[in-house]
């Protein structure tokens, strides 16, 4: 790693830490399930996507996901693509789900904008379209967006991070952590916020973890503070694939050459590193999500790890996967786990897989 070069960094400085001891594999009854992983029969979701790259989970407990295709969401019964119908563009990188004053949101990351739309998407209620010409620190192509419960939503651009919230664009003040141009070299990929929404957490493509806060006093958003200035020290890779907060409020960052977690409040302590070396099926770690028995998933480009604390489980298309790369996972409020690959989608419940294509 070269020390000199720019870098966004979210670890202490000093050598990576690992777990003590051997992590064996266990068999399923470990983590609390009955039988077993097995595969059902397919299910057909009538719609002709294959690569299911997102997926958020309404209140409603209604999947959406975002496909080659467009979105796609799934009420539990039925499949459906929403498209130009629904004012939703059909180029999509990525989505989460908000909150406003008048209910709750879906936005839409895509090539040429941002769109916001009610949830569900209702043509008679239109949408919104966020762009460049809106905000000088929006940009038109979108990447990543994200919101938590404070109203404030925040857009991945070209340019960098941007945040609209009661009606008017944050003045971005955090250049002088991360400049523009810094973004424009290393791409955002990946983005996490906390329960609230108003800390952000911008992953990049070999440029480390930046932290964005929302600056209360000014309107502004803000980069890492003085009293908790990100420091240069070594992640598994400064490629950062994805972002999950917890809700006990640990961060795990899923990167190409394994896993870092961060406990605590204090940012240059409590970092552990989690690789094969430790059980994990695959460095490359695409996506993360904690189930509601307080296992973590994690899917990466050789199947699924699940890790209860201690000890881990893999699961691989031999057990039932449509496929082993796996990029998007999410949890439902009946505590089923919801894959998506480049092969169609998985559920997981009660130790059986479940396959829609």
């Amino acid at each position: 790693m070269n020390h000199n070069k720019l870098k966004l960094k979210s670890l202490a400085a000093g050598s990576k830490t690992f777990l003590s001891g051997g992590i064996l594999l266990i068999i399923l009854a470990a983590l609390g399930f009955s039988s077993p992983a097995g595969q059902q029969a397919a299910k057909e979701t009538g719609i002709s996507a294959k690569k299911y790259s997102t997926v958020a989970v309404d209140e409603k407990n209604i999947k959406w996901f975002v496909t080659e295709n467009g979105v796609v969401s799934f009420d539990g019964t039925k499949w459906k693509l929403h498209g130009s119908n629904d004012n939703l563009p059909s180029d999509v990188n990525h989505l989460a789900l908000a909150f406003s004053a008048s209910g709750p949101e879906l936005l839409v990351a895509s090539s040429n904008g941002a769109t916001v739309a009610s949830l569900p998407p209702d043509p008679q209620k239109g949408t919104r379209v966020f762009k460049a010409s809106d905000s000088p620190s929006m940009g038109d192509k979108v990447s990543r967006v994200a919101a938590g419960s404070n109203l404030l939503k925040w857009f991945a651009t070209d340019k960098g991070i941007a945040a609209y919230g009661d009606g008017k664009w944050m003045k971005p003040e955090y250049t002088s952590y991360y400049p523009v141009e810094l973004f424009e070299e290393f791409p955002i990929t990946s983005l996490g916020t906390n329960a609230a929404g108003d800390t952000l957490y911008v992953g990049t493509y070999g440029a480390g973890v930046a932290r964005i806060f929302k600056n209360n006093d000014l309107d502004a958003i803000s980069g890492a503070s003085e009293y908790a200035i990100w420091g240069p020290i070594i992640m598994p890779s400064d490629t950062i694939q994805s972002i999950y907060i917890a809700r006990d409020g640990s961060k795990w960052f899923g990167t190409n050459l394994g896993i870092a977690q961060h406990t605590g409040s204090n940012t240059l302590d409590n970092w552990t590193v989690y690789t094969t070396e430790e059980g994990l099926v695959n460095d490359d770690v695409q996506a993360i999500t904690a189930d509601l028995k307080g296992n973590y998933w994690f899917g990466t480009k050789g199947g699924i790890s699940v890790f209860n604390g201690s000890s881990w489980t893999t699961y691989t298309r031999s057990n039932g996967l449509n496929s082993d790369n796996i990029l998007c996972l999410g949890v439902d409020k009946d505590g089923v786990v919801w894959i998506g690959t480049d092969n169609g989608v998985n559920s997981f419940r009660d130790g059986q897989f479940t396959s829609y294509r």
